[in-house]
């Protein structure tokens, strides 16, 4: 069933670091609530939710995942999301469809640097947050240091609504400091309820004073009260736990060990009495500027968060219910392409595993089969007049060339393509004309193996990389004249055509044909004629086949054959002329320039300038928009940062970020123009 009512739907996504182990709690509280029958494991290989081949293959996530559980009469949508860069997409998805973050941090490593980029991110979309610090089970795991760097990171609203009894492999339980009570685990899924232990009475009492403190600047009253002394009663406590956990005025730290099942229960029961439902952040924004309330009292209006292909189901459309009730049988209309839509089944989804539901209320979270021309970021509603922003995913700036590896393949990999890319919207896909290339963009290097692994395993499609062609251009540097004659015999009508041109530079300013010609020399029918055989030629460039831009080309003379003349023949000997001129106009090779805007840390700015000058780059100028961090601007040509993700990652231990465009043209090093022609020329000789 869906959930019974949109108060009683909690939306928790968990968020964080790659390997923290937020795949293993949303597995523990599926457990823990009989959604499954045996504890999965990642590492075990039979992980509930991590069931992609590839995921399976590299042992952490690369999808976002659901793992709704039912409690004490509550829906809890568990969404699990990947924790590394080249899958942030899913994270970001994952965040829009849900009213509370849940970062999962290691109790050894603490918060790490993809945990830092999404908690700004969360930030910016106004999603309140909590932190679960896991692992606490572990050599060398440390509640109190991964806590102060949480505080030191994220800032003084960071507080513990649990604490640990015992420390690594003596780990037993934990104290909820909310209701000053302990839970200590026992075999299997048993939690015993006690009273906290005497020696961690006046740990847990320092540690209430402190979460007083944070949870009463929620209330003006209530913070007057405490400061004046007077103790806050239970009542009051939990009263405003809500509005405090809501408005981001606190943030909760739990605590616990996912996989040894240690701290969940307390877990859930906080998400129910704490966490804030649909409805907490209040109306939701459309693209039109009105807002809509989240109700079952409205039309029907779902919005898609995720796109997935099952190879035994189909398509599956992951949606939020954001007004109505939901029921099988449904016809909506999608706004984007304004076609009718029948939802047919609806399901509940636990990994890949389906359960058909009746009625899913406003607030909850569903998946839907077979909608095919349905996509990730669509608004379906009845009226059709509804529309939500598009999620904010990064731009993906890591290109290649990505070709069929064998004829047979070639028919199928556009195909195959396309379903990745609906699936994965951090994906780009294009045809690049100039260079006659299939260009895939995506986040990063992992991201491309991942595609080519599932276009081999779920396609059967062979596909391969290629060198990413840069499209560079030439032009020429002096003014020079040459002539064009076309002269051909063959035995009735001849062809004859005759044009002298002269060309110039024209930085700037693109081409401009002129005519000079007087007197008759060269009829005016055949003057378009030379007009389209040098912006022939110029496509296909000179010296080392790239287009050729900026020049001004007049033609001042020639001659023609009153019978042999025709528009052919000046198209051959405007090629002729032009190609003559252009060998001695200092022809050269101009290539693209980026512009980069990079954030960094402070730490790292030295290094990212140094690289960037180590690349022939140039530092613009630098910005210090907040304390301790670097915004670079610099410009480098686009050969040198095609794959520039993976590059400023490893400089930047992850911290660092980027924006890029190309704006610019620049005449390429001397060396670098040789390398080019001397290939161009291989090639032309080796018939390609």
């Amino acid at each position: 069933m869906g959930a019974p009512s949109t108060d009683k739907v909690r939306n928790v996504v968990l968020v964080g670091h790659g390997g923290a182990g937020k795949t293993s709690l949303a597995e523990a509280l599926l457990y823990l609530t009989d959604a499954t029958n045996r504890l999965g494991s990642v590492d075990e290989e039979h992980s509930n939710l991590d069931y992609d081949a590839e995921e399976i293959r590299r042992k952490f996530s690369i999808n976002l995942a659901l793992a709704p559980v039912n409690h004490k009469g509550f829906k809890v949508n568990i969404i699990d999301t990947p924790g590394y860069a080249d899958f942030i997409g899913d994270a970001i998805a994952g965040m829009e469809a849900a009213e509370m973050a849940l970062f999962v941090v290691d109790a050894v490593s603490g918060p790490q640097v993809q945990t830092d980029q999404l908690w700004k991110i969360a930030g910016d979309m106004g999603i309140a947050r909590a932190c679960f610090i896991n692992r606490l089970d572990k050599e060398n795991a440390d509640f109190e240091g991964a806590l102060q760097k949480l505080v030191d990171d994220y800032g003084h609203r960071i507080g513990a609504v649990q604490i640990p009894i015992g420390r690594e492999q003596d780990l037993k339980g934990v104290i909820d400091i909310i209701r000053m009570k302990a839970y200590l685990h026992g075999e299997g899924t048993e939690i015993k309820e006690t009273e906290i232990p005497e020696e961690l009475k006046a740990k847990a009492e320092e540690w209430r004073e402190k979460l007083l403190e944070l949870v009463a600047e929620a209330d003006d009253e209530l913070m007057e009260k405490y400061l004046e002394g007077e103790k806050l009663s239970q009542e009051e406590l939990e009263a405003l736990l809500d509005k405090a956990i809501a408005q981001s005025i606190f943030v909760p730290v739990f605590v616990g060990s996912a996989t040894g099942l240690i701290g969940m229960k307390d877990l859930l029961d906080e998400i129910i009495a704490f966490f804030p439902e649909p409805t907490a952040h209040g109306a939701v924004p459309t693209t039109d500027g009105e807002a809509m309330e989240i109700s079952t009292s409205g039309e029907t209006v779902i919005w898609v968060f995720k796109t997935m292909s099952d190879p035994y189901v189909g398509r599956l459309n992951y949606v939020k219910v954001m007004s109505g009730t939901l029921t099988p049988n449904t016809e909506l209309i999608d706004s984007r392409s304004g076609r009718k839509v029948r939802v047919g089944h609806v399901f509940r989804v636990v990994g890949k595993e389906t359960t058909d539901v009746t009625a899913v209320p406003a607030g909850d979270i569903a998946v839907l089969p077979k909608l095919d021309d349905v996509v990730t970021g669509d608004t379906l509603s009845a009226s059709g007049n509804v529309e939500f922003a598009p999620i904010p995913f990064p731009e993906p700036l890591y290109p290649v060339s990505i070709l069929a590896a064998t004829k047979a393949d070639e028919d199928k990999l556009g195909g195959a393509l396309k379903t990745i890319v609906d699936e994965e919207p951090a994906l780009r896909l294009r045809r690049d004309e100039e260079t006659h290339q299939t260009v895939l963009e995506a986040l990063g290097d992992t991201a491309v193996d991942v595609v080519l692994c599932r276009l081999r395993d779920r396609f059967h499609v062979e596909a391969e990389l290629e060198e990413l062609r840069i499209p560079y251009r030439e032009t020429i540097r002096r003014t020079a004249e040459a002539q064009g004659r076309h002269k051909k015999q063959t035995g009735g009508s001849g062809q004859f055509g005759d044009c002298k041109l002269r060309l110039e530079p024209n930085h700037g300013n693109g081409y401009e044909f002129i005519d000079e010609i007087v007197g008759g020399r060269i009829p005016r029918q055949f003057l378009p004629a030379i007009d389209k055989g040098v912006q022939e030629t110029m496509t296909h460039g000179v010296i080392a086949g790239y287009p050729l831009i900026d020049v001004k080309v007049a033609v001042f003379d020639g001659s023609y054959h009153a019978v042999d003349s025709n528009e052919m023949a000046f198209r051959n000997a405007a090629r002729i002329g032009f190609r003559a001129a252009v060998e001695k106009a200092d022809p050269v090779l101009l290539e693209p320039i980026s512009t980069l805007t990079i954030t960094v840390p402070d730490a790292y700015s030295g290094a990212v300038m140094g690289d960037i000058s180590s690349i022939r780059g140039r530092i613009l100028g630098m910005d210090a928009p907040e304390p301790g961090v670097q915004i670079i601007k610099a410009q480098v040509p686009y050969a040198e940062v095609t794959h520039y993700s993976p590059h400023l990652r490893s400089i930047t231990s992850g911290t660092g970020s980027y924006t890029m465009s190309i704006d610019s043209y620049e005449q390429v090093p001397g060396d670098i123009q040789k390398r080019l022609v001397d290939l161009y020329e291989k090639e032309r000789a080796e018939g390609h």
